[in-house]
């Protein structure tokens, strides 16, 4: 399978509601597709570099997942008629992937995050 990137910016007005909807509308189109989604970071609301209509901000949204050579082709042609979505761009990361370690080493990652950002207890000796 091949590896992909997306990255989204979803317009900034939208209601917590709808853009959780937007975020559901292009996962479910993964699953549909039979692509495997390794993760989805969501960045918040972050300035543009240059305005897009009348938005200077957007939601950020960075995708990154596996599947054929269609599948970019699909989520792509999603993105463009979507209105809510102000700009997106796509990046083949590699043509030969495994999903399945991907995701390890993906939740190993986070694993190793938590550990680090909580302290260690201290010892206590009687």
């Amino acid at each position: 399978m091949r590896q992909y990137e997306t990255i989204f910016v979803v317009h900034p007005n939208l209601s917590e509601e709808e853009y959780k909807e937007v975020l559901k509308r292009f996962t479910t189109l993964m699953e549909r597709a039979k692509g495997i989604l390794v993760k989805v970071d969501e960045w918040g609301i972050q300035r543009l570099a240059h305005r897009v209509g009348k938005s200077d901000r957007g939601y950020y949204v960075l995708m990154s997942y596996c599947g054929g050579p269609g599948l970019t082709a699909e989520l792509e042609r999603d993105l463009k008629l979507d209105e809510r979505v102000l700009k997106f761009q796509s990046v083949k990361l590699s043509d030969e992937a495994d999903p399945e370690e991907l995701i390890r080493k993906q939740n190993e990652g986070q694993r190793k995050e938590t550990a680090e950002a909580v302290p260690p207890t201290p010892e206590v000796r009687a």
